[in-house]
């Protein structure tokens, strides 16, 4: 029996080690940008442990976590926003680039690509309705349009014609229902609906570099960070791009 006893906690130092037997007792609180909802909710199923995440646009998403919202890790689609967390003394170790993404102008299913894109083209294309984008000055999918739609001097006589959104999936829904003729979103975004088209690709060097930082608040959160970052192949398969 002492033998037997003496092999059963061996098998269990073993597969401790292994990591076959971690379990973290707490859930990891996880705040993250709404453009990752679909593959990151697939990778926290494959965590060892539950995963509570709130999702909304990267600027209030900060804004929360610096005004103490319970949080262990925050996953923003901009750089910008983890700094502005890191400037006020928050996070237990710098933030990491996770992910990268492209935009996309998409249409409503079955449109026709927009060989170019002008103030006349869009507004044609638009005919009296809006552009949908996430708000320029906070949702970081609506500062990169605006960053490309200014490049390429559009932005001016495009802004009285926006939709702007608390988030990019509602800007995606917006097309996805009909309720706007065209959308600025990520590839991803695009990936992950079958109501809309692609109708235009950007070009990745007309706005800055999409980035998505994971910023750990606790150790828990770090060890989820890692998890991410052992799991990007979902997050490519799913539209998005290694960073």
């Amino acid at each position: 029996m002492k033998s037997l006893n003496w092999i059963k906690g061996l098998v269990l130092v073993c597969m401790a080690a292994s990591g076959m037997t971690r379990a973290w007792a707490d859930p990891v609180r996880l705040f993250a940008a709404a453009s990752l909802q679909g593959p990151l909710d697939k990778v926290a199923e494959a965590w060892d442990g539950d995963v509570v995440i709130s999702y909304g646009g990267s600027g209030a998403m900060a804004r929360q976590v610096s005004q103490g919202a319970p949080a262990d890790a925050a996953i923003l689609a901009n750089a910008d926003w983890a700094a502005w967390l890191e400037d006020r003394g928050i996070g237990v170790a710098t933030a990491r680039p996770l992910l990268s993404n492209s935009l996309v102008v998409v249409a409503p299913r079955g449109a026709p690509p927009l060989s170019d894109v002008t103030a006349d083209t869009v507004l044609a294309r638009l005919d009296g309705g809006r552009l949908a984008m996430g708000q320029h000055m906070s949702v970081p999918a609506g500062i990169y349009a605006s960053a490309w739609l200014g490049s390429i001097d559009v932005w001016d006589p495009l802004q009285p014609h926006l939709a702007e959104t608390e988030n990019v999936r509602a800007a995606l829904a917006l097309v996805a229902r009909g309720e706007t003729p065209l959308g600025i979103v990520y590839a991803s975004d695009a990936a992950a609906s079958d109501d809309v088209s692609v109708v235009y690709d950007v070009p990745t060097q007309a706005h800055p570099t999409i980035t998505y930082p994971g910023l750990a608040l606790t150790p828990l959160g770090a060890a989820f960070l890692d998890h991410v970052a052992a799991h990007i192949d979902i997050f490519v398969a799913a539209g998005f791009r290694a960073p």
